[in-house]
Parts: structure tokens; C-alpha cells; sequence
């Protein structure tokens, strides 16, 4: 695990318009690393994220989305609709092991046990395609204007994010 304060792996990335993106442009980055893009959590996840688009932007942060898919399923699943956010495939999951990501059955396992309204939402987003995701754990950082990591937040489970009020304490700091 990343142990802040640190500086980011270094990292050659692209978002799905093909721009390039950058960890230490001098602004505050809060990067959320995702499981498949047919994760029913992240699916989740990421439309609670675009229905809290106006309070994003009063955050004056830059939100990037790393998932553990290719450019067509994230298009497929999450870029089918506009989003407030920056979106980064990593087919090779290049990126979640240089951020060491865990993966853990027990953590999908448990994510299904507890909660069960946000996997039945994303299942009605993904379908099917839902059923077929790995053990990949979600992870997020947040990163000061310098391009330092200030907190890693490793989830502890398949559906386990920062929480919203941590993001925004960091924000408004």
C-alpha cells in the first residue's frame, strides 16, 4: 500500500478523449481507481458521482476515474452518458499495480452481504455483465497541489470509496 505523504507513481496516461493527464499539474486531484467497468458497485458509484456533479465543481478539484477495463466496455458501461469527470482505461491493470491495489474474494464477498441496495442499482445498469467481475478492490487518492499524495484510502470491500465529506474537507483545505 501507498503510504502518504508520497509522490505518485510515475505514470504515462491518457483519458478516453486522448488527452494527456498529468498527477502535478498544480491542482488538487482526487484519483479514484474503479474495479471492471461491469461492476455493479462502480456503476453505482459513479452515478451517485454524476448526480453530485454541481458539488463537484464547487470543489475546484480535478476527479479522475481509473478502471480496470478497456476503452469500449467503459464507453459501453460508464461513458455511454456524459459524466463530470475525467475516465482512464487500464486494460492491463498497469496502473492499480503500480497504486498496489488489492484484490481479495472475501472483499467482493462481503461487499455483496452488506450492500445489497447498491449491487441490485448496479445490476440494473450492467445486467448480466455484472456477474463477471474479478476481486479488485477500489482504491482513492488524493493529491495536493504539488502532485504529492496526501491521503490513500484502500477500500475495504468491492464497494468501499472514500467518503464524500473527506474528499470535500480536503478540498476546502
Amino acid at each position: 500500500m501507498i503510504v502518504p505523504p508520497t509522490s505518485p507513481p510515475l505514470l504515462s496516461l491518457r483519458d478516453l478523449e486522448g488527452e494527456p493527464v498529468r498527477l502535478d499539474q498544480g491542482r488538487k486531484i482526487w484519483l479514484s481507481l474503479f474495479r471492471e467497468a461491469t461492476c455493479p458497485f462502480c456503476n453505482y458509484r459513479v452515478y451517485e458521482l454524476t448526480q453530485q456533479k454541481d458539488w463537484l465543481k464547487t470543489l475546484n478539484l480535478d476527479l479522475i476515474l481509473v478502471f480496470a477495463s478497456g476503452e469500449a466496455a467503459i464507453r459501453q458501461y460508464i461513458a455511454y452518458r456524459p459524466r463530470p469527470f475525467r475516465m482512464v482505461a487500464n486494460t492491463d491493470d498497469r496502473i492499480h499495480q503500480d497504486f498496489k491495489i488489492p484484490s481479495s474474494l472475501w472483499g467482493k464477498i462481503k461487499a455483496m452481504m452488506l450492500r445489497m441496495p447498491a449491487l441490485l442499482k448496479g445490476m440494473g445498469m450492467v445486467g448480466m455483465a455484472g456477474m463477471k467481475t474479478g476481486n479488485l478492490l477500489p482504491a482513492d487518492f488524493l493529491i495536493d497541489k504539488r502532485g504529492m499524495i496526501v491521503t490513500a484510502y484502500y477500500g475495504a470491500d468491492a464497494g468501499d470509496h472514500i467518503p464524500l465529506d473527506q474528499v470535500e474537507r480536503f478540498a476546502k483545505s
